[in-house]
């Protein structure tokens, strides 16, 4: 995958919290995702492609968000797995 690299300014004092470069960039990069789907930008299957994950997993962390889904976006099987979350 293509990658575009962006500098971005956070404070130094979240060094204390045991946050690396590597755990900023990719929860930059999940926050930025999640972002689009909430907003209705990009559904929740290019969502999990663009995380490298499957959509199962996906709505997973949406469920552990506590992010609103809806329901017609899910097949059966998903939904079954979701629903076992709940």
């Amino acid at each position: 995958m293509n990658t575009l690299t962006v500098d971005i300014k956070i404070p130094a004092l979240l060094s204390q919290f045991g946050i690396n470069k590597l755990d900023i960039q990719n929860q930059v990069e999940e926050w930025l995702v999640l972002s689009l789907y909430i907003q209705e930008r990009i559904s929740s299957g290019k969502a999990a492609q663009l995380l490298n994950i499957s959509r199962i997993e996906f709505l997973e962390r949406l469920h552990r968000y506590h992010i609103n889904y809806t329901d017609e976006e899910l097949d059966d099987e998903e939904f079954s797995a979701v629903e076992q979350l709940i």
